[in-house]
């Protein structure tokens, strides 16, 4: 009875050019499984290098039968010279599934493409690039160099990466964490001027021979050197591919595709030892030879092979180049990791996610500065006034902040949020409109029905400026989420001079410039004072007093600092005139104010020196009479 591969190809064939485009895919299906599924147990054989598919050869040429093609560090003949070797004979056939599939045994051995031969001169791609491009020299201080593959991002978060090979990056004696050099150190030893970013991910075995660093303090360009097209997409190769790179050391150089589902195994030195990894093979293209007749050398390891249309580079990524021949092997080829498999060990996709896509979490980090430093907590006078969300919860979270609501005022009770000073971007508020906050009930919440045709401002109390950082996605997503209701209060002019031109629009701004805050990170706490004397506009009682609370680490230690927007301190009846000015004060002052609690650790780090009296307290002039 035939199988039902037999079914597919009447005969059984596995010549290419006597089997349809169904019984072919049927044959390449049928074999990558039982590579996938007994490839790495042949290479248990110490002979055996690779196996793989590939068209058969005989007599150097290549035939049109498909075989499972074993690569092996020497061709032997009798049993004797075998067994001496610790190897037996590959069979001439194997049964996959009910066919009768021809073997191919080549002498070919393999290294990773890593160990660098002297170049008589300096290049373009290794020396230190601003932008840094795919094709220049990169590595881990550890290792000699390699080569930048492509600009890539986290699935989740959409952060940048540069990807490259785990032996370029990571090698045996580095650590998730480590720096990464560009150029690497064989084109220039000066580590500590060439520090690029640190490592993040990396995986050595079946799914690839690769890693992912970030970049710091350096612009990205994603066009690979002497290549005209930025990869935007992942393929599958198949034999007869034609293929291109852009490498460290040799360059732009072409290939064919012509072994595919082949696990290889190499020796990595040191304690990683022999490691089988899944890829495809590169040979020689040869209507377009490559320079000294070489596809690849070491320092290429790293390098993005892409298909090519009509004989230009596509956007379509082929494969990440690991290694090549080994010095003695006259035969030219390269090894290329399967992109699908490695994007999804590392998780990174060749285009940043839309920022309704970011995976991260949301709001208020509390252990953003090292200490647990817990939000707010409404007292026993604004506790039954907290607004539930739609979800049934107490806590608004977005992007970078938190936030709760007072359900018979309609503003924030209090809002938290984190900054990163070294991660912020420079966005535009340009097209992004103030909307209601879809966490909460729209009558819950102060909408344009109050802003409409008079001199009220849309205030936000966690500044726009504050939250757009982190990867471009995620900023992107926290420039958006700032503009909900729930993040705004109304400003009259008076208030909005001092907010924005004054000490009040520039606390945020002062604790970096004045202080050296650790690790450029800061916490923050703020919102209105929602007196009962509070006037009435349009049905809605406007704020008049503005708090803020600013918590960061000096010399290892924490401090927070409060202060006050309003026009008189003592809370006298003040003249609508009056100007508003901005008051350096305790935390507990805030507290009585609001009716809110602070977190202990939090009241615990305001060590200000302020007159015990409010009367006998000054406005601030400017941001230097801040008491840091």
């Amino acid at each position: 009875m035939p199988s039902d591969a037999d079914s597919a190809r009447p005969d059984g064939t596995t010549d290419r050019t006597r089997m349809s485009a169904a019984a072919y895919e049927d044959l390449m299906a049928r074999l990558r499984r039982f590579i996938r599924t007994n490839g790495e147990a042949y290479l248990a054989d110490p002979n055996i290098s690779s196996i793989g598919i590939g068209y058969k050869t005989i007599e150097g040429s290549r035939t049109s039968d498909i075989s499972v093609q074993f690569t092996v560090a020497k061709k032997v003949a009798g049993s004797d010279q075998l067994e001496s070797m610790g190897t037996v004979a590959v069979p001439p056939v194997i049964v996959v599934d009910g066919v009768a599939v021809p073997t191919d045994v080549l002498e070919r051995t393999y290294a990773p493409s890593f160990r660098l031969v002297a170049e008589p001169r300096t290049v373009g791609r290794k020396v230190r690039l601003d932008p840094v491009a795919p094709g220049a020299s990169v590595g881990h201080p550890s290792i000699t160099a390699g080569t930048v593959g492509g600009v890539v991002y986290g699935r989740r978060d959409g952060t940048q990466y540069l990807l490259s090979n785990w032996h370029v990056l990571h090698g045996p004696d580095g650590a998730i964490g480590d720096d990464v050099v560009q150029p690497g150190p064989h084109d220039d030893n000066r580590t500590s001027d060439n520090r690029l970013g640190r490592l993040v991910r990396s995986h050595l075995g079946i799914a690839g021979d690769c890693a992912i660093a970030t970049v710091e303090g350096r612009r990205v360009d994603a066009t690979p050197l002497g290549l005209s097209v930025v990869p935007d997409e992942l393929g599958d190769p198949e034999l007869g591919d034609a293929v291109v790179k852009s490498g460290r050391t040799t360059g732009v150089t072409r290939g064919i595709v012509r072994r595919v589902d082949t696990i290889v195994q190499l020796d990595y030195g040191g304690t990683v030892g022999l490691r089988n990894i899944g890829c495809f093979e590169i040979g020689a293209d040869p209507e377009h030879p490559a320079d000294s007749d070489e596809i690849s050398r070491g320092g290429d390891s790293g390098a993005l092979w892409l298909f090519t249309e009509a004989g230009q580079p596509s956007g379509v990524v082929a494969g990440l180049h690991f290694g090549g021949e080994s010095g003695t092997d006259p035969d030219e080829h390269a090894l290329a990791c399967l992109p699908s498999s490695v994007f999804e060990k590392l998780e990174i996709a060749l285009r940043p996610p839309s920022p309704e896509d970011v995976e991260v979490a949301l709001g208020y980090d509390p252990d953003f500065l090292g200490t647990r430093i817990t939000a707010p907590v409404p007292g026993a006078t604004v506790l039954a006034d907290v607004a539930a969300t739609v979800d049934g919860d107490t806590v608004v979270e977005h992007m970078h902040f938190s936030l709760q609501m007072s359900a018979s005022r309609q503003f924030a009770l209090w809002v938290g949020w984190n900054i990163d000073g070294g991660a912020l971007k420079s966005l535009s508020r340009k097209g992004i409109k103030f909307v209601k906050d879809p966490e909460i009930a729209e009558h819950l919440q102060v909408g344009d029905e109050l802003y409409s045709h008079n001199d009220l401002d849309r205030g936000h109390i966690a500044r726009r400026a504050d939250l757009v950082w982190g990867s471009l996605p995620v900023a992107r997503r926290a420039n958006r989420d700032s503009f909900y209701f729930t993040n705004i209060t109304p400003q009259i002019d008076d208030f909005n001079q001092s907010a924005r031109n004054g000490v009040w629009g520039r606390l945020e701004d002062a604790v970096f410039a004045d202080v050296d805050v650790e690790d450029l990170k800061v916490s923050v706490f703020g919102g209105p004072v929602l007196g009962a004397d509070d006037r009435a506009y349009r049905g809605v009682q406007l704020p008049r007093e503005y708090w803020k609370v600013l918590a960061f680490r000096e010399a290892g230690a924490l401090k927070a600092r409060g202060f006050l927007l309003t026009q008189d301190l003592d809370r006298l009846e003040a003249l609508d005139l009056d100007e508003f000015r901005v008051f350096q004060v305790w935390l507990s002052d805030i507290e009585s104010r609001t009716g809110l609690r602070f977190a202990d650790v939090l009241r615990a780090a305001d060590t200000s020196a302020l007159p015990e009296s409010a009367g006998q307290r000054k406005p601030l002039g400017g941001v230097d009479d801040i008491r840091w």
